[in-house]
C-alpha cells in the first residue's frame, strides 16, 4: 500500500506505484513516475519528467531530476530515466538531460550515489556503479558497469569511464578511463613538521614543542631513513613522553607507510 505523509507535496500528475513511501516534507514534482517499492525519505525532492523503476531509495535532501545546468536549457521537456534498486544518498544531485544531448540523463540499476555526489545533464550511468562522497560528474559523461569513482573526483564533460575501472580519491579526469584499469592523480602529499599552532592552543609548553620539533627534524630533514631516525630519537630524546608516543606510532605503521 502506498504511504504518503500528510506533510509531503505530491503533484497531481505524478504516478506512484504500489508500496511507495513518501516521507514528511518530501516533494514529488510534475510528471514523475515511481515504480513500486520506492522510498522518498523526509525532505527528498524528485522532479520530472522522470521515471523510476522499482525499489529506488532517495534519501533526505537529495534532489533527483533537477533542471540541467546548461545555458541552452530554456524549459524544454527533457527527462531523467532511472532503473531499479538505486540508492541516492543525502544531498546528492542528479539533473535531467538537454535537447542537444539527446534529451535524457539515464541511470541503470543497483547503483550507489553517495552524499554530495553530482550527476550532470545527459550522463549515462550503467549498473552497479559507485559514486563516492563528493564525486562530481559534468555533463555528457558515460560510466560503464561496475566502475568505482572515489571521493571528490572531478570528471570533465564527455569523458568515458570503462567498466570495472577504479578512480582513486581526489583525481581530476580529463580523458577517457580504460576498462579494468585503476587510475589515480599524483599525490605529492608531504609532512612539513609539527603542528606548532595547534599544539600551542592545546597547552603544550615551549619545551615540549621544541623537543617535538627536534624529533621531526630527525624524521624529515636529516639524511637518515625512518628506522635510523627512530634510533636517533631514542638516543638523543629518551625522556620525552611525546617523542615516545611518536616512536610507537611510527613503529606500528602498517604497509600503507608514513607520510613524510
Amino acid at each position: 500500500m502506498t504511504q504518503i505523509d500528510a506533510r509531503a507535496v505530491v503533484s497531481p500528475s505524478a504516478r506512484l506505484g504500489c508500496d511507495v513511501r513518501v516521507g514528511p516534507y518530501a516533494i514529488v514534482g510534475d510528471d514523475v513516475e515511481m515504480g513500486e517499492g520506492c522510498v522518498l525519505e523526509s525532505h527528498a525532492v524528485v522532479n520530472g519528467p522522470s521515471t523510476f523503476g522499482r525499489n529506488n531509495q532517495i534519501c533526505s535532501f537529495a534532489i533527483v531530476g533537477g533542471d540541467p545546468q546548461d545555458l541552452t536549457y530554456t524549459g524544454q521537456r527533457v527527462r531523467l530515466e532511472v532503473g531499479e534498486s538505486n540508492v541516492f544518498r543525502e544531498f546528492c544531485t542528479v539533473h535531467r538531460g538537454t535537447i542537444k544531448g539527446g534529451g535524457a540523463t539515464r541511470i541503470g540499476s543497483h547503483n550507489l550515489i553517495m552524499a554530495y555526489a553530482h550527476i550532470g545533464h545527459d550522463c549515462v550511468i550503467g549498473d552497479h556503479v559507485i559514486l563516492t562522497n563528493g564525486a562530481q560528474l559534468a555533463g555528457h559523461i558515460v560510466v560503464e558497469d561496475y566502475a568505482g569513482i572515489s571521493a571528490f573526483c572531478l570528471l570533465h564533460q564527455f569523458s568515458r569511464i570503462g567498466r570495472h575501472s577504479y578512480i582513486g580519491a581526489g583525481t581530476v579526469i580529463t580523458q577517457d578511463v580504460a576498462p579494468f584499469s585503476m587510475v589515480v592523480g599524483e599525490r605529492g602529499v608531504k609532512c612539513f613538521g609539527i603542528n606548532k599552532v595547534g599544539l600551542q592552543r592545546h597547552g603544550f609548553s615551549p619545551e615540549r614543542i621544541k623537543t617535538l620539533d627536534q624529533a621531526y627534524r630527525l624524521l624529515l630533514r636529516s639524511k637518515l631513513n625512518t628506522s635510523q631516525a627512530v634510533e636517533k630519537m631514542r638516543e638523543t630524546l629518551p625522556d620525552s613522553e611525546d617523542v615516545q608516543l611518536l616512536i610507537r606510532f611510527i613503529e606500528s605503521v602498517a604497509d600503507r607507510g608514513l607520510t613524510k
